[in-house]
């Protein structure tokens, strides 16, 4: 009963003075309708920041082939043929940080089209999961290939801007043919533009095509042990004179001529490949993917304790340094914003309520003088300046949201709503309202019943 009559009480002595109160709670509808309105386009913005970043690979793990090593000298990253297609799969299955993983094989060789020729920067062997590793799901023309043109090594392709742009000429590639390495390829698709990466190479100059049609039949052996851009093909070292025939090395059978080996190229099919591109969930679980895909791994490649990797696993570092950079920055400035803001709406509130018990001095006297004790003169200016603070809070989170959806509408600016954004600001709003409304009210709780009496 006597928290019911306090609030009575403080509705009561709100209502003698509308025009006031609603001014009053102007600092603080203010205050917290820009904070929501910052905070639901923040996280908007942010999503959007972050989905950036992400297509830009900063969840992305590469895991390539260990180094091989001979009397003592090292061959380099990538020089052992220790992953394999089946490894990619055990990835995906096996680790619950991992959203999607693709085997791959890389190629550089010349594009041919008509009487055009272009030499692309990458030509990459993948399945469809790397367009979802990638961000790249969407096609500006076309279709993507499928897991059945992966497991039949059909020869098809999608093909990059900057391929369509060197070789096309404007017109559209799809259903067109080109040649790699005197194959013909039938471009199915054409990927959509995203310019250069951080390091300077340009996304758009690639080729992308079923692994197993790149590994058997354009480069014939993994890319980590041949350099398809600098070594000469069968077909080159057919056009000799010097050997029409095959010469005995005094093995049980003779070896192919040249020609009989451009005639008849049969390419050992190793089932290996030179890397795997793996996604983590998110670049906060990147660590635990990076854990995951080693124990994976090491299981499959029966490494015993101790002994070191044969695979070496990369992330994408300083791209998760720059998102987690990023994302503090704009969280604390709209922090810092948030709390300026609501500081001046809470010196309002404490200037009004001064006022107030200056105004009330007689009354709160005679409220002292029937009985009233201090601390239901201080709960009584508490609970009017919480409720002060609270409807402000709820005309503010009302404006702050509109306001977003405002921009939404006519910027096209991205925006999320935050209901936690939205919870936070009521809680606040009383918080505010019970820290500057102390003083005022604890002043009022003070007073002396004959002085407020006397008081004019």
């Amino acid at each position: 009963m006597r928290v019911y009559t306090t609030a009575r009480t403080a509705f009561r002595a709100l209502r003698r003075n509308p025009m006031r109160a609603m001014l009053t709670t102007l600092g603080i509808v203010i205050g917290v309708g820009a904070v929501i309105a910052m905070m639901e386009i923040g996280a908007g913005s942010s999503t959007a920041l972050k989905k950036t970043i992400a297509s830009m690979g900063a969840n992305v793990l590469v895991i390539r082939p260990g180094t091989a090593s001979s009397g003592g000298v090292s061959f380099g990253a990538g020089s052992t043929t220790t992953l394999t297609p089946e490894d990619s799969q055990a990835i995906l299955r096996e680790c619950p940080s991992i959203s999607n993983a693709t085997p791959m094989v890389r190629a550089r060789v010349q594009v041919v089209y008509g009487n055009r020729n272009w030499v692309p920067n990458a030509i990459y062997g993948a399945t469809p999961a790397y367009l979802d590793v990638q961000d790249w799901t969407i096609l500006a023309q076309g279709e993507p290939f499928s897991d059945r043109d992966v497991l039949n090594g059909n020869r098809v392709c999608l093909v990059g801007q900057t391929i369509v742009r060197e070789l096309f000429e404007g017109e559209s590639p799809v259903s067109k043919e080109i040649r790699l390495k005197n194959i013909a390829f039938k471009v199915i698709g054409v990927l959509t533009p995203k310019g250069a990466n951080m390091m300077g190479f340009d996304q758009d100059d690639v080729i992308l095509a079923p692994w197993t049609t790149i590994k058997y039949r354009v480069t014939g052996a993994s890319s980590s042990t041949s350099n398809q851009s600098t070594s000469s093909t069968s077909s080159d070292s057919v056009n000799t004179l010097s050997n029409l025939y095959p010469a005995t090395q005094g093995g049980l059978y003779p070896e192919k001529a040249s020609v009989q080996q451009a005639d008849n190229p049969m390419p050992i099919r190793f089932e290996n490949i030179d890397q795997i591109m793996a996604a983590a969930i998110n670049s906060g679980e990147i660590a635990n993917a990076i854990e995951q895909v080693g124990a994976v791994l090491r299981e499959r490649h029966h490494l015993r304790p101790g002994e070191p990797d044969d695979f070496n696993i990369r992330d994408m570092a300083e791209l998760t340094k720059t998102l987690s950079t990023t994302t503090t920055l704009m969280t604390n400035l709209l922090l810092a914003v948030a709390m300026i803001s609501l500081v001046v709406g809470g010196v309002g509130i404490m200037n009004i309520m001064l006022v107030s018990v200056t105004e009330r001095t007689r009354e709160i006297g005679l409220r002292m003088a029937v009985g009233a004790r201090g601390k239901d003169i201080l709960r009584q200016f508490l609970v009017e300046a919480v409720v002060l603070c609270l409807t402000g809070g709820a005309m503010g989170i009302v404006l702050g949201h509109g306001g977003s959806l405002l921009v939404k509408l006519l910027l096209k600016w991205p925006v999320e709503t935050s209901l936690t954004a939205i919870a936070a600001a009521v809680l606040v709003s009383a918080g505010v309202g019970i820290i500057f409304g102390f003083y005022p009210a604890w002043k009022a709780s003070r007073l002396d019943p004959i002085e407020a009496l006397r008081y004019e």
